[in-house]
């Protein structure tokens, strides 16, 4: 859309308007400082969320682990029915009666001795949830630094974005002045083709910034797991900034205090650790096991009767005499079914005693056990020794980083100032006639290309030392 204006007046009143409109609009928009972007990612991340469930189901790891100490009560009961000929579990005999049997009973054990292997698993499973709550700190850390090189990208593409934007309105005024000169006839056709040249150039690099700026503020949004739709502006950094940061690291010391804090290390740490006491639960289960019982038993048979008198009331024959044949017969009295109480309180028994159970040979199993348990420890081992090789070149690249581009930054502040001074004495000597319009874009590219770099390392030299906060354990922060 165009606005045209009729005179100078009307002019600056719609600039003013348009400029208190839009920064309403901006102001109206959130504000997210660096510490609410990090802590927004800590709660709506789902790789958090995934990693805390790993360390719930640790910590219900641990307490089965110490429940397997504590003595084991268990209770039954049965019931059925028996056809045929089968064993009474009431009396012991054999008969041929239908009979309805049931059964009930509590035992309770303990585990006295068994090669130390459920303290020692114990031991495990406590390493093995310190491992994953420092994965849980490990995956926080790991974001942290991906939501701080976000935001730092976020603020260096608007701030090139600013500066582009500037960069334009230098080089349309440098347009403007080469058509005023040109329709004069001071100035030649090619003069006027380099000034058009520097403004085209000028709003691609703006095209540029501006595309960039819009992926990183996307990708910020995506890590705090934002609504797309909801804009808003991200927090300069003080002033002061580059003045306040401590740039005199040393090797060894962040290395030091990396090893001590750092969740990276403390993972493999705990992991060693565990697979260490797994190498003990192991040979425990090699030793003889130990363990003290008892328990409370009763039942009761429908077939189960007893006598109430005396008297003969008939005979059964239960063989013959042998060469006589003469038949052998049994007295039958006169009895009665003996009631569901009375049988579970006649048969009630008790029972206590010890148990030693000792592995002689199975499969060579336990042996196996050993070894595999031998193998992952030493297994875990390597991987400490990896992580902290790893540590060890990673601070000493990231403290190098901080002094290169200490350096840089300097550098680039004293290359600005010189191509800056270097563009406006090139300007006061073209408007004289004393320099060509090729000599003053060059001089133009300089002080641009020197703008870009003074923006770009002074956001580096922030990101480096704020990486070094990370591996010191320091809360990331302006």
């Amino acid at each position: 859309m165009s606005i045209y204006l009729s005179n100078n007046n009307a002019g600056r009143k719609l600039v003013a308007i348009l400029s208190l409109f839009f920064s309403q609009n901006i102001s109206a928009q959130t504000k997210i400082t660096l510490e609410q972007a990090i802590d927004s990612t800590m709660v709506h991340n789902i790789e958090i969320r995934q990693a805390r469930f790993d360390e719930a189901i640790a910590a219900e790891d641990l307490k089965a682990a110490k429940g397997a100490t504590l003595p084991t009560l268990n209770g039954s009961v049965a019931a059925y029915r028996l056809f045929g000929r089968a064993l009474d579990p009431t009396t012991y005999q054999y008969n041929n009666a239908t009979a309805n049997v049931a059964q009930g009973s509590v035992y309770a054990n303990v585990t006295l001795f068994q090669g130390f292997a459920k303290m020692n698993a114990i031991k495990q499973n406590k390493y093995l949830l310190d491992a994953n709550k420092s994965n849980v700190a490990k995956i926080k850390n790991d974001l942290t630094l991906s939501v701080l090189y976000t935001y730092i990208q976020v603020l260096t593409n608007r701030d090139l974005l600013a500066a582009s934007k500037q960069q334009l309105i230098i080089a349309n005024g440098e347009l403007a002045r080469q058509q005023k000169f040109y329709k004069i006839g001071q100035k030649t056709l090619a003069d006027l083709s380099q000034a058009k040249s520097q403004v085209a150039n000028a709003e691609a690099n703006q095209t540029n910034a501006q595309n960039e700026l819009e992926r990183s503020y996307l990708t910020l949004t995506h890590f705090m797991e934002r609504d797309d739709k909801s804009p808003f502006l991200v927090v300069d950094p003080p002033k002061n900034a580059i003045e306040k940061l401590n740039t005199g690291y040393t090797n060894d010391e962040v290395y030091k205090t990396a090893l001590e804090t750092n969740p990276d290390i403390q993972v493999t740490v705990n992991k060693r650790l565990a697979a260490e006491s797994g190498v003990d639960v192991a040979k425990g289960l090699r030793y003889p096991s130990l363990s003290f019982g008892g328990g409370l038993n009763t039942s009761y048979s429908s077939s189960q009767s007893t006598v109430v008198a005396t008297q003969i009331t008939g005979a059964v024959p239960i063989g013959v005499v042998q060469n006589t044949n003469a038949a052998v017969v049994a007295p039958v009295y006169q009895t009665r079914n003996v009631s569901f109480g009375d049988q579970i309180t006649n048969n009630f028994n008790q029972a206590v005693g010890f148990t030693l159970a000792i592995p002689i040979s199975n499969g060579n199993g336990a042996n196996i056990n050993v070894r595999k348990a031998k193998l992952n420890y030493q297994n875990s081992l390597a991987t400490e020794e990896l992580a902290k090789n790893n540590m060890r070149k990673t601070v000493a690249e990231a403290v190098w980083d901080v002094h290169a581009t200490q350096k840089k930054y300097t550098s680039a502040q004293v290359t600005f100032k010189s191509a800056a001074d270097a563009f406006k004495v090139m300007q006061q000597r073209y408007s004289v006639g004393l320099a060509n319009s090729l000599e003053i874009n060059v001089a133009e590219n300089e002080r641009n290309i020197a703008e870009f770099s003074l923006i770009q390392t002074r956001y580096e030299l922030i990101l480096k030392s704020k990486i070094i906060d990370y591996y010191l354990g320091n809360k990331i922060s302006f």
